[in-house]
């Protein structure tokens, strides 16, 4: 049983306000809990239906535990369908970007992507292809929406997130800047090489003229069919892939 309190609170944790004011945001889903207790992130309570009571063993002691019931579950989750178990984790400290952490390496620069889901979806593209950073532009969706955090299924809990002033950070890269673009070379015949920047833009915008101009290495997916375009996070996973690829040869 929870209080009233406890529900206002959670529910307020919908709204970006009131989770950057307590620096708590949530998850849902027991995978994506499981994930955030194994991470270096702190996990503040969770509350969860009786049946997830012998799944929650061996916990960290300053875990709060809270069982509830259908009811106060529809009344706190994010979800049209809730999944049964869900929890408050606290915010990271905000990080400072170190840009040697980007050599030898690629990572994902995102240019006012927008659509939670799309974020999500490319977090989790990220991990599975072993990009550990990705670098937002202030106007980005925030990571810790709910639906983005959803979206991730857990992989928020292994990817480090910094949003920065972008010309800024990208000018003084001594590193090949990859972007996404219609008028690129074909990623067929790029030569990646083993480290690098890839830029993506908005879902509707494209990239900024702004950070456009920094690019290194226009690129483009070679269209064969009729749309129009491709949806941000499914470009992701293509150059994702592409790049994946390559670093294997």
């Amino acid at each position: 049983m929870v209080s009233k309190s406890q529900i206002s609170f959670i529910k307020s944790l919908h709204q970006k306000k009131y989770r950057k004011e307590n620096g708590i945001f949530i998850i849902e889903g027991i995978k994506s809990i499981e994930e955030f207790i194994q991470s270096n992130y702190q996990v503040h309570s969770i509350y969860y239906l009786a049946q997830y009571q012998s799944l929650l063993t061996a916990l960290p002691t300053n875990i709060k535990l809270f069982e509830i019931n259908n009811a106060e579950l529809d009344k706190i989750s994010t979800l049209q369908t809730p999944q049964g178990i869900l929890a408050l984790v606290h915010l990271p400290k905000p990080t400072v970007l170190n840009t040697a952490t980007l050599k030898n390496a690629f990572t994902l620069v995102l240019d006012g992507v927008q659509d939670p889901g799309n974020m999500g979806t490319i977090i989790r593209t990220a991990d599975w292809f072993g990009f550990n950073q990705i670098i937002c532009s202030h106007n980005c969706v925030e990571v810790y929406n709910p639906k983005t955090v959803q979206a991730t299924m857990g992989s928020l809990s292994r990817i480090n997130i910094f949003y920065e002033e972008l010309p800024l950070v990208l000018k003084d890269i001594n590193l090949p800047i990859f972007g996404a673009v219609l008028d690129g070379k074909s990623m067929y015949k790029t030569d990646w090489g083993k480290e690098g920047l890839v830029i993506l833009g908005n879902e509707g915008q494209g990239i900024t003229p702004e950070v456009i101009k920094l690019i290194t290495n226009p690129v483009t997916i070679p269209r064969t069919g009729s749309a129009e375009s491709l949806n941000v996070a499914i470009s992701a996973a293509i150059l994702c892939a592409d790049i994946s690829r390559n670093l294997q040869k």
